[in-house]
């Protein structure tokens, strides 16, 4: 038993945050006002129409730790939990929800749907669970056929939209209404979310600022002793204390060699390291950003520094052709051409360029390389590392960027040298530069932008694009 006084983890923290004050002004927006809802039902339902469809059924499943399984429902409606929204298509029917059918359920507010006449409660029910019989799938599936024959939709078309966690309900529906023609058709909200709305811009804007506050955070604790586990908490607390949703949706790389794509460990910050910031999703009010940041810790070597410079001048190459009309191969391609003048890489062109996680030439499988690697915090812990990450060098993806939504949406496009679209005002993405050579050098640095009328809005631009130095005995 330990007798003795000693300073918990938090409290370091805390003394570490004391004096902390991020160098910009930030005041959180507001939600989305109905109004916008309204408009985007309209639209939801006039697609519907066009499609043949009677109504649209829309499905989230859970995916732990209290998210939905996709954005759907809270794109609609506002609703951040698990739920099947029945859509009929005629505009004088009601909207109704069917939720509350999993063990990870959250109770408003936030998330009060908006437009939502009906909400009907299921219950995560079971032997184990509730002592029940049942299963809690096919009784959302038995309301939602009820439902729909309230509707005299028993025999419809329907359009139904979900993801990978929606498969046995849809089955399960079914077969409850034999009569019924389903048609996947998760396209008509995908259509929708391509080009931003300027509220939405606005929330877009909040989450690149929130990113910008934890940033601020992680730069002011960073130094040697430091934990991995610390300067993710300064960025955690930071963000999260400016209204964002969730403290998961970020990596932090730390050792010599710039790693990246990681989580806190234990690592203890020494000189010499290579820190990297991969922002992937941080959450305000349901819309996302994405940022990376690096922090050299004291002296790093010359091709560290090099693969750096060759990063950071990409992005700022690329950056100088965002406007509307621009085409996303162009945008792409000019962030490679700093790396293929270094002899990093031959071509922009993604079928051809080595990438991190890329399979053997031949679309095989690639095996990771056996082989201890030090690392003396893990070893630390009765554990050792023994193989190599990545398995092979180049980008981490074999592209510069792509669009950014809201929370556990999928990109809808890619900023690559295959996409030969246009960028158009309103469109929102993500533009970094990454290299990673295993065991030597990597980088991982990028900012979050808008397409503006004139040009773009860099949403990230409160802390620099360039490497945060950090001094050896500070």
């Amino acid at each position: 038993m330990n007798t003795h006084a000693t300073m918990a983890n938090g409290s370091r923290i805390g003394q570490l945050l004391a004096d902390f004050q991020p160098d910009f002004d930030f005041t959180a927006p507001l939600p989305l006002p109905v109004e916008e809802f309204e408009e985007r039902l309209r639209k939801i339902r006039r697609q519907a129409v066009e499609a043949g469809h009677d109504a649209i059924v829309v499905h989230a499943g859970s995916v732990g730790w209290f998210h939905a399984s996709n954005a759907y429902l809270r794109y609609i409606c506002d609703w951040m939990r698990e739920g099947v929204l029945i859509i009929p298509t005629d505009s004088d029917q009601p909207l109704v929800l069917l939720s509350f059918f999993t063990q990870s359920v959250l109770l408003p507010p936030g998330g009060e749907p908006v437009l939502v006449d009906e909400i009907w409660q299921i219950g995560p029910i079971g032997r184990e669970y509730a002592d029940r019989p049942g299963d809690s799938v096919i009784k959302t599936a038995e309301k939602c056929a009820q439902v729909l024959a309230r509707f005299a939709l028993a025999a419809a078309q329907i359009g139904i939209i979900g993801d990978r966690t929606s498969l046995t309900f849809w089955a399960a529906l079914g077969s409850l209404t034999p009569k019924c023609k389903y048609v996947t058709d998760n396209a008509i909200l995908d259509r929708l979310q391509k080009v931003r709305s300027p509220r939405e811009i606005a929330l877009f804007r909040g989450a690149a600022q929130m990113i910008s506050l934890g940033t601020q955070a992680a730069y002011h604790v960073a130094r040697p002793g430091v934990t991995d586990h610390e300067i993710y908490a300064a960025f955690s607390f930071a963000q999260l204390a400016a209204g964002g949703e969730t403290g998961d949706g970020y990596q932090i790389g730390i050792n010599e060699f710039g790693t990246h794509c990681g989580k806190p460990y234990g690592h203890v910050v020494r000189p010499g390291d290579l820190i990297n910031l991969y922002i992937s999703n941080v959450t305000c009010r349901g819309y996302t950003a994405q940022t990376a940041r690096m922090i050299a810790v004291g002296d790093i070597t010359p091709h560290q520094e090099d693969v750096l410079a060759a990063c950071t001048e990409g992005v700022k190459r690329a950056e100088k052709l965002i406007r509307p009309g621009a085409l996303m191969r162009d945008i792409n391609n000019a962030a490679f051409g700093p790396m293929i003048e270094r002899g990093m890489l031959t071509s922009p062109e993604a079928r051809t360029m080595p990438y991190n996680w890329a399979p053997m030439p031949d679309g095989g499988a690639r095996l990771i390389p056996h082989q201890y690697v030090q690392d003396i915090d893990w070893e630390a812990q009765g554990r050792r590392l023994m193989h190599v990450y990545p398995a092979t060098h180049g980008p981490h993806n074999p592209n510069l960027g792509h669009s950014v939504g809201m929370a556990g949406a999928q990109n809808s496009f890619n900023i690559s040298s295959h996409n030969y679209d246009t960028l158009e005002e309103g469109m929102v993405f993500v533009l970094h530069t990454q290299w990673l050579e295993p065991l030597s050098a990597g980088c991982n640095i990028g900012d979050c932008y808008v397409v503006t009328k004139e040009g773009f809005e860099n949403l990230s631009r409160h802390t620099p694009l360039q490497p945060h130095r950090v001094t050896a005995g500070k």
